[in-house]
């Protein structure tokens, strides 16, 4: 085998479609692959805007530590310590994963500006003159930053025209405090409505960039489909030729054979039967991996079982299988890509792992097929599996767009003792259901 990685299911967990309050991809083009690429670049921004929250909390404690408010300061420390254990809260909900956090977690910039709008109230209003609201209010100008995280364009501009008025009723309403002048606060207001511009233009930048990336992935996976359909003709015409012609032709000279049994030297007869008998086994057993029609006929797990005995005849291995979780009645459009996985990772054990034994793991888990392929030989490093594929041997890597391109996941690297261990995980539908799941 050869030891790489590759994921589908992307960051935070499987999850499903993102609904319009995350990101709008109704003019993109469907597919797992798109929606993996969403849920990334949205936990990206939700993973920044953890840490600017972060620093605005260390901000908003560090001013009314050192700068501390005349009056008030007991509730003062209490919404800081109320809006620090939320950021935490939001933080661990944000690591739990799934399309919660990146569907919901804008609603927190209204809490951001809430919590900086009510200090700067509170420590302004209080006091005849106040340097902890002038600060605290520098603080209101992170908000577009923390917007700018988001992929929606309008949530930003929401957030920003929110801020800004904000920052200019608490900055009215803090002027006799403070004594500041009313140009004073119409500039630093502009300026405010500058940074939310720029946070706005940001989003839009991003949000072009995650569209064409969409639009890529749509087109990359169009065309995945198409070679995948065009591979499967081709193996079936294959298949069919022979079956209907070398596969025939074997299969009349034995007959042959058996005609001349009475009347030619019996060792010969018997040399050329015996040879007649294993080309009619190999090429049954060619047809088969070609056009696995045993999938239908017998299901996933018996095919798979097929194969570890024909692995075991050719290369000398022995081959576990378990498939106890998996059900023989049960049909997927997940077989064949199973299936050709499985078929690539053994011949790759037979060929190139110099094995002893082998193990094969079949489950369901929920909609979702686990297969696990495990060896006890040399293994392989990351920088043979580069020189393998520079040279042209991509066998492995085909198998591993298919299952990613299905929305799964496919992984190869080291077993926990020795060997190589390969893992596919992908969703399926079912086509043929056992009796107790209609």
């Amino acid at each position: 085998m050869c030891e790489a990685h590759s994921q589908g299911t992307g960051m935070g967990g499987t999850g499903g479609q993102m609904n319009e309050s995350s990101v709008r991809t109704e003019h993109l083009p469907g597919g797992p692959d798109l929606e993996r690429i969403m849920r990334e670049h949205a936990y990206r921004g939700a993973y920044l805007q953890l840490t600017v929250r972060g620093a605005l909390v260390l901000f908003i404690a560090l001013t009314l530590i050192f700068v501390p408010p005349m009056n008030d300061a007991g509730w003062c420390f209490a919404i800081l310590g109320a809006y620090a254990l939320w950021s935490a809260a939001v933080a661990l909900w944000i690591r739990k994963g799934g399309t919660g956090p990146v569907t919901m977690i804008w609603l927190g910039l209204f809490v951001d500006l809430a919590v900086l709008a009510t200090l700067t109230l509170l420590t302004g209003l209080a006091a005849e003159q106040s340097w902890t609201a002038d600060i605290l209010s520098n603080g209101l100008f992170v908000i577009p930053v923390l917007a700018c995280t988001q992929l929606r364009t309008d949530v930003c501009v929401g957030v920003v025209a929110c801020t800004i008025g904000v920052f200019f009723a608490s900055s009215w309403a803090t002027m006799t405090s403070n004594s500041e002048p009313w140009p004073s606060i119409l500039l630093s207001t502009m300026a405010l409505a500058g940074v939310g511009a720029g946070a706005i233009g940001l989003t839009r930048i991003q949000r072009s960039r995650v569209l064409t990336i969409g639009h890529l992935v749509g087109h990359r996976t169009s065309l995945l489909a198409e070679l995948m359909g065009l591979e499967q003709r081709e193996r079936t015409e294959l298949s069919e030729q022979l079956h209907d012609g070398a596969l025939q032709y074997v299969l009349a000279a034995r007959m042959d054979l058996d005609e001349l049994a009475g009347s030619a030297e019996p060792v010969a007869l018997a040399r050329a039967g015996k040879a007649l008998g294993e080309a009619t086994t190999l090429l049954r057993s060619s047809v088969s991996e070609l056009h696995p029609t045993v999938l239908v006929h017998v299901g996933l797990a018996r095919a798979i079982g097929d194969l570890a005995r024909s692995a075991q005849g050719r290369g000398g291995v022995v081959v576990d299988v378990d498939t106890s979780g998996w059900n023989d009645d049960l049909r997927t459009s997940a077989d064949e890509v199973l299936f050709g996985a499985t078929r690539e990772l053994l011949g790759n054990v037979v060929k190139h792992a110099g094995a002893q034994n082998v193990r094969i793991e079949l489950a369901r888990l929920d909609h979702r097929a686990v297969l696990v392929v495990s060896d006890d030989g040399r293994g392989i490093s990351a920088d043979r599996i580069a020189q393998r594929r520079a040279a042209g041997h991509i066998g492995l890597l085909s198998h591993e767009l298919r299952v990613v391109a299905a929305g799964g996941s496919f992984s190869v690297g080291p077993g926990e003792e020795s060997g190589t261990l390969a893992r596919v995980e992908i969703p399926f539908e079912i086509v043929t259901a056992p009796d107790h799941d209609r």
